[in-house]
């Protein structure tokens, strides 16, 4: 398999609607929320899970035919009782070798890790970094109130009473890095690389958890670079323009993204920049320099923007 050798920029943009995109365990399981801005935060955690999720679901990276998973939740019991394993079990299972773990993990390869081994202790930066994910505009959350279908306990003559909290809609997105040194020490590869693209679009189509139901990829823009250099910031080099207010929006017909400012930088630094990968939906708006503008799904030249 072909070694990466080439440093790669990603931009992935997102919608959710009426769900949940990565809830706060130490406040209730609410949305992950900016209160300066308004604006609804995603863990890069939670897109790596997805990522993973859909590796491990629909890719084959199971634990069979030497392909596993090595963040995953795994199971071990003592003959009585059954217990959730730790990292270093973990390791016990692919012979305390570093080498084992990353041949047959593509999480560790992609991703990094600390490898907790015995004889010694492996900690290997991922060549794949993602900045938290931000709301391209401003929302709030919502709270439901509903009732459960069993009772708190024996006797009881009422069901419990649960509280949700919601995010109406939000187009996300997140910067992310391929970055091709590291990738020579998490002998991270090609097809690798392409396993993630792929995890972060059908990744993402596929959380349908009652939670997690409403999220579609929107866009994911990925830039291929000739030299170890990177423009940064795709995401806030982007702008929502709705003629409704921000909390109003609701769905991909009440905006469109003005992609001038990304596209500047693209054609500034063309000299650097090999190829430019889109995938997009086509219910997704663009202007550029104020004119209607159209992205499809193919690999670009800097010089067709």
């Amino acid at each position: 398999m072909e070694e990466i050798k080439n440093r790669s920029e990603i931009l992935f943009l997102y919608e959710i609607e009426n769900s949940n995109p990565n809830g706060d365990p130490l406040n209730e399981n609410r949305p992950r929320f900016d209160s300066e801005e308004n604006k609804v935060l995603v863990s890069d955690v939670r897109l790596k899970r997805t990522i993973r999720d859909y590796w491990f679901e629909y890719k084959g990276y199971n634990g069979s035919d030497d392909k596993d998973i090595f963040v995953r939740e795994t199971k071990y019991s003592d003959g009585n009782e059954d217990y959730i394993a730790s990292g270093s079990r973990r390791a016990e299972l692919f012979k305390e070798s570093s080498d084992k773990v990353l041949k047959t993990c593509i999480d560790v390869r992609v991703f990094g890790g600390v490898l907790p081994i015995k004889k010694d202790t492996f900690t290997y930066t991922g060549p794949v970094q993602f900045q938290m994910g931000k709301s391209l505009h401003q929302t709030e959350i919502i709270t439901e109130q509903g009732t459960g279908a069993f009772a708190s306990g024996d006797k009881k003559k009422q069901t419990t009473f649960r509280t949700e909290y919601k995010i109406p809609y939000a187009l996300i997105g997140f910067n992310g890095i391929v970055n091709e040194k590291a990738a020579q020490y998490t002998k991270m590869t090609e097809e690798d690389r392409e396993l993630l693209l792929e995890g972060i679009w059908n990744g993402t189509k596929n959380l349908i958890s009652r939670s997690k139901f409403g999220q579609n990829p929107l866009l994911l823009f990925t830039v291929n670079y000739k030299e170890p250099y990177y423009i940064g910031g795709l995401r806030q080099r982007l702008k929502m323009i709705s003629e409704k207010s921000e909390l109003q929006i609701r769905n991909t017909e009440d905006y469109k993204i003005d992609l001038t400012g990304l596209l500047k930088e693209i054609k500034a630094n063309s000299d650097k920049i090999i190829s430019v990968k889109v995938q997009v939906d086509s219910r997704l708006k663009f202007l550029n320099n104020g004119e209607t503008y159209t992205l499809e799904n193919k690999t670009y030249k800097t010089d067709d923007f």
